[in-house]
This record gives C-alpha cells, structure tokens and sequence, in this order.
C-alpha cells in the first residue's frame, strides 16, 4: 500500500504527552495510533453523514413518525419501565 506524508500539528501539549505514553506502552509508534485514530474518525464521521443523508431522505419522502407517535411510544416506555419497577419491589 503506497503512503502519503502529511504533517499534523499537536496543539495541545497534554494530548501529545498522552499519545507519546500510548506509544511507549504498546510498542507502537505516534505514526500507528494516529493512522488509527484517523480511520475510526472517518468512519464515525462517514457513518453519521449517512445515517443524515438517509434521514433527510426519509423526512422528504413523508416516512417519520409525528409528535403525537412519538409521545404515545415514550408513554409506552414509561408504563413498561414503572411495572418493571413495580415488579422488582414486589419481588424484594
């Protein structure tokens, strides 16, 4: 796999301490964890713009749930997690 060189600059002393001592106790290099931090950026990041892509898609496409859906579902959550309760202090 080719490689490219890019500089980055650290600017914060306590994360650059932080990212040194990671280094030394994995045996791995500065170069290692921030090619590992970058790839689970990019795909956190990539993920999330596509999850709002299908989102907008969704809302255009008239497929979302209204306020008064909504309300009933946390209602619902609600009443299970207040039997659940009650349960659990019968059972004691």
């Amino acid at each position: 796999m080719a490689t490219t060189s890019i500089n980055v600059r650290v600017s914060d002393e306590e994360r650059l301490r932080r990212l040194d001592a990671l280094a030394e106790a994995t045996g791995r290099s500065r170069n290692h964890h921030v090619n590992e931090a970058l790839k689970r950026y990019l795909d956190e990041e990539s993920w999330q713009l596509a999850k709002i892509e299908e989102g907008i898609r969704q809302a255009d496409a008239g497929e979302f749930y209204t306020s008064e859906e909504v309300a009933a579902g946390v209602r619902e959550i609600i009443a299970a997690a207040r039997e659940r309760k009650a349960a659990s202090k019968a059972a004691s």
